[in-house]
């Protein structure tokens, strides 16, 4: 069985015969914005079938000017570019010459699976004909002589030909389309065995010769069909997550324009600003803030909670999340393909498509594959001809050779089992972006964690509000507006509605705070040692983040001391990792009290207070100078430059966005049990991998002597690599039910609950 998907080329002819290729552009309106002019447009390019595709198209693409990077996801049939400027790239025009017609791609999820179509009609047809040409062969073993054995044989070659020309044509066009565009894949020598056993038969048949091996030829198909189907089937069944998520998308919503009249668009036609009408009962179909109406959201697919959420106007939604009760109306902030439920398929499409280690090794050996494979038949050929003189019985052997040789278990080792953990992850709320993150994982042996926002749930309430001057807490809630941090949300929460105070300027510093001008004087709100340079009233305050602090002009006018919450599972998971031997610590920027109450009721011995976000970086970098793989788990703007430095990181869905964009994995939930969870699944898969790695070694080294000693048939060659393939995409299978369950009913025993403290 092939690693590659040909029914996947049929279903580009029947889908794009009249499609034109995209303009520049089209496809600069279809590519997305990564910032610092850094663009990434996905191109779906349906013929790509193997490793030797992959090599062929990432290389090709990666030469290009203004193209920083390239990926092919196997499985999706996606190329995904990354470039710069303000020109588009040629490279749809490149992949033209290497022979893949290429068109934006746009998932079609109602749309039935042609595919898997085509594969079972061919199955059928083969598996008829082979039945037929078995039969009248039956006859010939029975010692059916002279006449009747060649009209035998001539019954069987006119029913083999529709059935080479209709199940083969999915190895032959693909081979075809290779070859005249000066490549090879690994349908190229399926079709030379089976055009050379039909054509053997055919000249033993013409010549009155006493074997004919039709039936060796169609139930060759037959058999390389039934593993294609196989491999196909389990791909989408590895797949399902992504196709779910799919489902959940909007088709559409009613646009109300200025005039107040109202428009139902599709969702590819959204744009930010526009305003929303979503009646109970519908799916949001992009981010947006609401601005009338209230209601109930299953936000279950945001926080994994089944609890339905109560919001209002002035409260952020994301796309996918059900309104249940009320009309709402929003305002996009993002267009669908920028939204959050995108970002989800985009994630867990990624996983398949990361180079990891593993992945190069696997794409290495069979890129190399088709040279290897004609040049080790070619020599059998020789060899047999030159020990026995019978071209017959060489060429018979050299077709099995080329045929047991496909190293298809090995090009899907790697790729099955990260996507069957993404699967895993994603049930349990957690994105991972590439397999290579879930490799890279596998290996930690110290885990970091930010304090504020990921062992805390980042949603401090302020203590001491009503001991704060009324006038200094309006100005410092007009100065908190202008920021997301935590510690800026709860001010602005307990203070009046604000907008009265207008500032000649306002600039936040990450991990210090935020300063104003106004009249001259210069207000800081954030970090005592830095917004109070003048002060000199000692201490810290009575509470855990006694040290922020409004001042003017360098003097204190105003202390804030705030409570958090821990968050759920956070000692569970923090003891999950110590068990499985990875040493914790603790880095904040907070002050040394707040951080001793957290160590002391997560039980971590090790932990750093009053770090600037550079000191997270030095820590970090330390460790790894010392030899050890460090995993870092933060949120917040000031952990971006500590999540990128370290070996692997993960962040919460409550991160901000630039922190979201550096992690290696996002966790939707709640739970902090998502930590060692990604830990469990990252070295199970790591292990599975080494597994299909062993098993496609193993399975060549006994295959291949075994055909070039002329012991296996063609037909018991397409048997032995079919059954390959499929013990190594059931021994990733075995993942599906890895860590899930456990882990599901300690969270949902412990639900929301957590616990408050101040210190």
């Amino acid at each position: 069985m092939s690693c590659c998907a040909p029914g996947a080329e049929m279903a580009l002819d029947l889908g794009s015969t009249t499609s034109v290729l995209p303009s520049s552009q089209e496809i600069r309106l279809a590519s997305r914005s990564l910032g610092d002019d850094l663009r990434q447009t996905d191109l779906s390019v349906p013929s790509v079938h193997c490793a030797a595709c992959i090599q062929t198209i990432e290389t090709a693409l990666g030469t290009l000017d203004r193209v920083e990077s390239a990926r092919v996801n196997l499985s999706t049939k996606r190329v995904s570019v990354r470039w710069r400027g303000d020109e588009v790239p040629p490279f749809v025009a490149a992949l033209g010459r290497l022979g893949y017609q290429a068109h934006l791609f746009a998932p079609e999820i109602d749309e039935k699976d042609r595919t898997l179509s085509e594969l079972i009609r061919a199955v059928a047809v083969a598996g008829f004909a082979a039945g037929n040409i078995m039969l009248l062969s039956v006859s010939v073993w029975s010692g059916a002589e002279g006449a009747t054995r060649d009209l035998f044989h001539w019954v069987s070659a006119l029913i083999a030909i529709p059935a080479l020309a209709f199940a083969g044509g999915i190895f032959f066009r693909s081979a075809w389309n290779a070859l005249r565009h000066g490549r090879m894949n690994m349908d190229v020598p399926i079709a030379v065995g089976v055009s050379l056993a039909y054509a053997m038969s055919l000249y033993e048949t013409i010549n009155h010769g006493d074997h004919a091996y039709f039936d060796a030829s169609v139930s060759l198909l037959f058999f390389l069909l039934i593993g294609r189907t196989l491999d196909h089937v389990m791909r989408e069944r590895a797949r399902i997550a992504v196709k779910g998520l799919s489902q959940l998308a909007a088709r559409g919503a009613m646009v109300l324009r200025g005039d107040g009249a109202r428009d139902y668009l599709p969702v590819g036609e959204i744009e930010p600003g526009m305003q929303l009408l979503i009646a109970a009962g519908e799916r949001i179909p992009v981010d947006g803030k609401i601005i009338q109406g209230a209601s109930d959201l299953d936000c279950s697919l945001v926080s994994g909670e089944s609890t339905p959420r109560s919001v209002a106007a002035g409260e952020a939604v994301q796309a996918g999340v059900l309104n249940l009760t009320g009309p709402l109306t929003i305002e996009a902030t993002a267009a669908a393909k920028d939204s959050f439920l995108a970002e989800m398929v985009r994630l867990m499409e990624a996983a398949e498509g990361g180079r990891a280690h593993y992945r190069r090794i696997a794409d290495r050996v069979s890129a190399l594959y088709a040279p290897v494979v004609h040049l080790t038949a070619f020599a059998t050929f020789l060899g047999w001809m030159a020990v026995t003189g019978d071209w017959h019985r060489a060429i018979t052997i050299a077709i099995a050779v080329l045929i047991i040789t496909c190293p298809c278990a090995l090009g899907l080792a790697v790729p099955i089992v990260q996507v069957v953990a993404a699967r895993r992850l994603f049930e349990n709320g957690i994105m991972v972006k590439d397999g290579s993150a879930m490799e890279r994982l596998a290996t930690i042996d110290n885990a970091v964690f930010d304090k504020t926002g990921t062992l805390t749930l980042g949603q401090p309430r302020l203590l001491n509000a009503s001991s704060i001057d009324p006038a200094m807490l309006a100005i410092a809630a007009d100065m908190a507006a202008h920021s997301r941090h935590p510690f800026s949300k709860a001010i602005t929460g307990f203070a009046a509605p604000g907008g009265q105070h207008k500032f000649d300027a306002v600039t936040e510093h990450p991990g210090f705070g935020i300063e104003a001008t106004v009249a001259g004087s210069i207000w800081r709100l954030g970090r005592r040692g830095w917004a109070g340079w003048k002060a000199r009233t000692g201490g810290e305050g009575n509470h855990g983040y006694g040290g922020t602090v409004l001042t003017k002009d360098g003097f204190i006018v105003a202390t804030f001391d705030f409570e958090d919450a821990l968050r759920a599972d956070a000692a569970a998971a923090i003891k999950r990792l110590n068990d499985t031997g990875v040493s914790m610590q603790m880095l904040s920027g907070d002050t040394a009290g707040a951080c001793g109450e957290v160590a002391r009721m997560l039980g971590v011995d090790d932990f750093v207070p009053c770090l600037l976000p550079s000191g997270k970086v030095e820590r970090i970098e330390t460790l790894a100078k010392d030899g050890h793989k460090v995993l870092m788990v933060g949120d917040g703007l000031n952990d971006t430059p500590a999540l990128s430095a370290a070996h692997v990181s993960i962040a919460p869905a409550t991160a901000a966005d630039i922190g979201r964009n550096a992690a290696d994995f996002v966790f939707l939930r709640e739970s902090l049990l998502a930590v060692p969870l990604a830990l469990d699944v990252s070295r199970k898969a790591g292990h599975l991998i080494r597994q299909n790695i062993a098993i496609a070694i193993v399975y060549n080294a006994v295959a291949v002597p075994i055909a070039i000693l002329g012991h296996a048939t063609p037909l018991l060659a397409a048997i032995a690599m079919s059954a390959s393939s499929v013990l190594v995409i059931g021994n990733a299978l075995r993942l599906h039910g890895f860590g899930a369950n456990a882990t599901l009913q300690v969270i949902q025993k412990v639900g929301r609950s957590a616990v408050s403290y101040s210190a």
